[in-house]
């Protein structure tokens, strides 16, 4: 008999399956992602999940040895597995995902790329700007708060046709940052961190909605411009020029519920016991 064991792993970047292979499971594995991330864009944290077929005579993998089995298996890799669960057969890291938190940080002051620590390199959006309207920022962001059609923000892809532009932006906010090495780096460098929560998002929305707010921190749109943005419904109302680099963009958050991630006694003793001596 062959017991299939489900696991929930929460990972930063995206993991290689050979770091599974190397478990030696009897089934081919695959590996379902909570997010999906533009190329350039970075995950803090990120989640995944997948099936694992062991012998009956093989105890499941306790959360602390699997972690540290999948790391050492990772080795040089830049992608690091901080946590990982038993989950229930039904569970599916995207598909029951309550919400994602994404980050959007910016350097203000920046004329060159050397004024930056190199900590920072390719990790935020740098503008010269000195300073940002903030307070319009604000006032513009809490335009997007809600259930919505966010056709206006979100780019053309294959799919377009296929995902509803209704979405719920559950929050949007603008607030202060600060360098990775912020304590140890020999100048002040202003930093500001947009922050965007939903069940899932439109194909590079919060890149176009961070780029229309950098916008309206500068100048270039008013709060009522984006706001008539919002109300076209239509993604080439969206000014060029303007959506935000991946490099700024960070997935630091995918939350379930912890109901959707519990084993019920009974699934957990069923799979330690025989249903006959075949083994499957």
């Amino acid at each position: 008999m062959l017991v299939m064991l489900k696991y929930k792993i929460n990972l930063v970047l995206f993991m290689d399956r050979d770091a599974i292979g190397k478990l030696k499971p009897l089934n081919t594995v695959s590996l379902s992602v909570s997010s999906r991330t533009d190329t350039g864009v970075n995950a803090l944290s990120n989640s995944a999940h997948f099936d694992l077929q062991r012998r009956k005579d093989k105890p499941p993998f306790t959360a602390e040895i699997l972690v540290e089995a999948l790391n050492f298996n990772l080795g040089a890799e830049q992608i690091r597995i901080t946590r990982a669960h038993r989950v229930p057969d039904d569970f599916h890291a995207r598909f029951r995902a309550q919400s994602r938190t994404y980050v959007y940080r910016i350097a203000l002051g920046i004329s060159h790329n050397s004024k930056l620590p190199l900590t920072e390199s390719d990790l935020c959006w740098n503008l010269r700007d000195k300073k940002l309207d903030v307070g319009a920022m604000r006032e513009a962001a809490a335009l997007l708060v809600g259930t919505q059609d966010f056709s206006s923000f979100r780019a053309v892809s294959s799919d377009i046709h296929i995902i509803s532009p209704l979405k719920t932006l559950d929050v949007a906010t603008v607030e202060p940052g600060s360098s990775f090495v912020s304590a140890h780096f020999h100048r002040e460098i202003p930093f500001w961190e947009l922050t965007f929560t939903a069940r899932s998002f439109l194909y590079k929305q919060v890149r176009r909605m961070t780029g229309a707010l950098v916008a309206v921190g500068r100048g270039q749109l008013s709060v009522p411009q984006l706001q008539g943005i919002l109300e076209a419904r239509d993604s080439l109302s969206y000014p060029r020029g303007i959506v935000a680099p991946a490099r700024g963009l960070f997935l630091t958050r995918v939350d379930y519920k912890e109901t959707d991630m519990q084993l019920s006694q009974q699934t957990s003793e069923e799979q330690f016991t025989s249903n006959g001596n075949s083994e499957d």
